[in-house]
């Protein structure tokens, strides 16, 4: 697995839940989530990092007409709300659970600095985190005013093959078993449900790949 979300094949919860750390273990609790709960709104105070335990949480913001930005989509052991650490005050994004039974580990931003403090490793983790999502971000913002849907929906396969993929050793296809609903993938290269499916069958006809709910195959002569 390739994912910049996770370090050396270690998810990120396992690795950076306070509950992991003996001094911080007595006072740590998860916080739960349905379906269309926010687990926090654009302006609300920033005081608070977020690790995903399980579940999915949909990362985004609403524009000057009323319209949905859907920046990420995130899973398990996945880092949000992390511009806290850098000194935001107060959210310039929502954050809304998108799954029945979402668990959340909500970290103070004094702790997280103690444990930054305290652990070169983890501070370091952790500013790369911030890195990459910035960077993720930059490019899926570019390619969403810049390109059409269809090289935004390729792009992104491409982003989930280098992220979740794997070489099938009989047909040397690339497989990519993904965590994302057809809504989902909609959401992220900014598109309709019914125009997404339209493009995947297109891209089915032209024996660039195949796909089914959890699984999307590359065909080897295109990958």
């Amino acid at each position: 697995m390739k994912s910049i979300w996770f370090f050396d094949d270690v998810n990120l919860f396992r690795k950076l839940c306070p509950h992991k750390f003996k001094a911080y273990k007595a006072n740590h609790s998860f916080d739960a989530y349905k379906k269309k709960d926010y687990i926090y709104f654009e302006e609300d105070s920033s005081n608070k990092v977020y690790l995903i335990e399980r579940g999915k949480v949909k990362i985004g913001y609403y524009s000057e007409d009323g319209e949905e930005v859907v920046k990420a989509i995130l899973i398990r052991g996945e880092l949000f709300g992390e511009t806290a650490i850098l000194g935001e005050t107060k959210r310039e994004e929502f954050a809304q659970s998108i799954d029945n039974g979402t668990n959340i580990c909500p970290i103070g931003v004094e702790t997280m600095h103690s444990l930054m403090r305290d652990n070169q490793a983890f501070s370091f983790k952790i500013y790369k985190i911030i890195g990459f999502k910035l960077k993720k971000l930059e490019r899926r913002l570019q390619l969403l005013l810049f390109k059409d849907t269809k090289t935004r929906l390729l792009d992104f396969l491409e982003e989930l093959c280098e992220d979740y993929g794997y070489d099938c050793e009989k047909t040397g296809d690339k497989v990519i078993p993904h965590p994302y609903t057809q809504k989902d993938i909609a959401c992220l290269i900014g598109t309709s449900r019914p125009t997404l499916n339209i493009l995947l069958n297109e891209l089915k006809e032209e024996k660039i790949i195949e796909f089914s709910r959890k699984e999307i195959r590359i065909y080897k002569n295109i990958a």
